[in-house]
């Protein structure tokens, strides 16, 4: 349920797209400090105290636990977690530049806003019955963020983003319950149909002029199919006929190209925020696939 109010919050932050202007005076950006520090706080807290009422404590065991759920989904989930802080943090970062904070602040208080809010998330797994705090989810929040705050350093920038792409799966309809009834459900809970793409541009590395498309990148992408249990396919399935159906769990690997969104240039405060906020997709472009030892063509 958590990532409902994930993504509220990176669509809020990514409306304060806008670059700092050096010429705005101080005051301007000491309201734009106060706008953007209250829609935070305010998020950040509201959603973790409703999750916590409406969903934690119905589960709260009141005895702190881990739980190791390393070897499920493919690690499909970890991708998911990573991809969450890194986005997070890459926006809040852009938001607090809007809002005229330092570099050192942007990264040490924007990079890590979405560390700090899984964090909070993982103890509340601690506590409830059926999770637990998940180390390995721990790992790649971490991993998420750091990767977000150690571009900023780098470059200033984002030359290389984590990305996500979703098309509904054939195998939902079989476990409604785990992989979800409606699409949104099936957006963040099949991972059958979920793709997690490293978008890299190459242009972001070249400092002289070039002919090739600035906003045009490559990518590298992973996703897992035929999952319909966490860890093993131990659930009877059966067609309408009554002939039991089986499922072979396999890992998918994909190379394709990509739009970086943000490197369109554009005059428009509104679009550069929305091509911000879009630019978490990754664009569908034909890709080659490696799966199963075999390379496949895919349209898109």
């Amino acid at each position: 349920m958590y990532k409902y109010y994930i993504l509220l919050f990176v669509f809020i932050t990514s409306l304060f797209r806008a670059q700092t202007i050096d010429t705005l005076p101080q005051s301007h950006y000491k309201t734009r400090k106060i706008i953007l520090g209250t829609a935070s706080i305010g998020i950040t807290a509201g959603t973790l105290v409703y999750l916590n009422q409406a969903w934690y404590q119905q589960y709260n065991t009141g005895k702190f636990h881990t739980f190791n759920d390393n070897t499920e989904w493919k690690k499909m989930d970890k991708c998911g977690h990573a991809l969450t802080t890194y986005q997070t943090g890459r926006l809040m970062m852009q938001a607090m530049n809007w809002a005229g904070c330092t570099k050192k602040n942007q990264i040490m208080i924007g990079g890590f806003s979405g560390l700090a809010y899984m964090t909070a998330i993982e103890l509340m797994d601690g506590y409830s019955e059926g999770w637990g705090f998940s180390w390995g989810d721990m790992v790649a929040n971490t991993l998420g963020s750091s990767f977000a705050v150690s571009q900023k350093m780098i470059f200033d920038k984002q030359p290389i983003q984590l990305k996500f792409a979703f098309s509904p799966s054939p195998y939902a309809k079989y476990r409604t319950e785990l992989l979800g009834k409606s699409f949104s459900e099936q957006l963040l809970k099949d991972y059958n149909g979920q793709t997690y793409w490293l978008s890299i541009n190459p242009t972001s590395f070249i400092k002289h002029e070039t002919k090739f498309p600035n906003w045009l990148s490559f990518a590298v992408g992973y996703g897992a199919n035929g999952m319909i249990g966490a860890k093993y396919n131990n659930i009877v399935i059966q067609d309408a006929e009554g002939n039991t159906k089986t499922f072979k769990r396999y890992n998918q690997y994909y190379f394709s190209l990509d739009a970086d969104l943000t490197r369109i240039k554009t005059k428009s405060k509104l679009l550069r925020s929305v091509f911000s906020w879009i630019n978490i997709i990754k664009i569908p472009f034909p890709n080659i696939e490696l799966s199963e030892g075999k390379l496949k063509f895919n349209a898109y």
